[in-house]
């Protein structure tokens, strides 16, 4: 196959698995260079891709009895592109287009927002104020190419088979402004008009609901077609992170369960946000 240049998130989470597969069963780097007749360490550090028929057969090699997560990486295999994302490759960090990569594969979207609203659910005055305070400061062209870029992302909730989407925003984003009281007061209007959606889930976690797990960050949990395909995605100072060994999938999965018991129910996490809207 021919090498890629440069690797994405999700290649490089296919050669990970196709590593995790190969050291399960006890093979060495070796033995299955020898088996496949192929270079394996250029395929599992995602060097070099990989067809889903030869997926398949590397599976079939490391004995691995699980059809549906087999299925999950021949997918992963097969998909080549380009899409739309990729037109933004070389002028946007590559860590936002794995982004747009991962939730556009999701099967379901877990999002946990403490200062901000959910990116999908922004307006670009919104977006322009959150940009305007990013350190070092953007010049305009390229302040007007990430608007851009996220508004794409969010078109994600209009096509035929949207992902389900749970979105638990604590009540310090609903109030922290980004631009005037104008900008906050349309956002917020413009996040009820969103949570009408039927597959968006909005949850609000008030203040007085107390201290919660991981209360100083944001998280997305983007669910695979099985659970060991699982991704979580979190912001760093110093850019995008992601994560998918079975202890971090579990650990997130219990910090957006937990935060979820302080939110309070849909329907009134509705009611919650228009009278934050009144009182602006």
């Amino acid at each position: 196959m021919p090498v890629r240049k440069p690797s994405t998130e999700r290649q490089r989470r296919l050669g990970a698995e196709l590593r995790r597969m190969r050291e399960h069963i006890g093979m060495s780097i070796n033995e299955a260079a020898t088996l496949h007749r192929t270079t394996v360490s250029n395929t599992e550090s995602a060097r070099s891709g990989v067809s889903s028929d030869r997926v398949r057969v590397w599976a079939t090699n490391y004995r691995c009895p699980d059809a549906q997560y087999i299925d999950g990486l021949v997918a992963m295999a097969r998909e080549r592109g380009p899409n739309w994302w990729d037109e933004y490759r070389g002028s946007l960090p590559a860590g936002l287009l794995d982004i747009a990569e991962m939730e556009h594969h999701a099967s379901m979207l877990r999002s946990a927002q403490i200062m901000h609203m959910p990116g999908m659910l922004q307006q670009p005055d919104y977006m322009r104020g959150i940009f305007a305070e990013a350190v070092p400061t953007m010049d305009p062209a390229d302040l007007e190419r990430h608007i851009e870029f996220r508004v794409r992302r969010s078109a994600l909730l209009d096509r035929p088979d949207p992902p389900a989407c749970e979105f638990l925003v604590h009540e310090s984003a609903l109030r922290m402004r980004f631009g005037d009281r104008n900008v906050l007061r349309r956002q917020l209007e413009y996040l009820l008009a969103q949570i009408e959606r039927p597959n968006v889930t909005l949850r609000v976690v008030p203040f007085d609901a107390g201290g919660f797990a991981n209360a100083g960050s944001s998280t997305l949990y983007a669910c695979g077609p099985v659970p060991a395909l699982d991704t979580v995605q979190i912001d760093v100072p110093t850019g995008v992170t992601f994560l998918h060994a079975e202890t971090y999938l579990v650990n997130y999965r219990a910090v957006l369960d937990r935060m979820r018991e302080r939110a309070i129910e849909p329907e009134a996490s509705i009611g919650f946000i228009r009278r934050v809207a009144k009182g602006i």
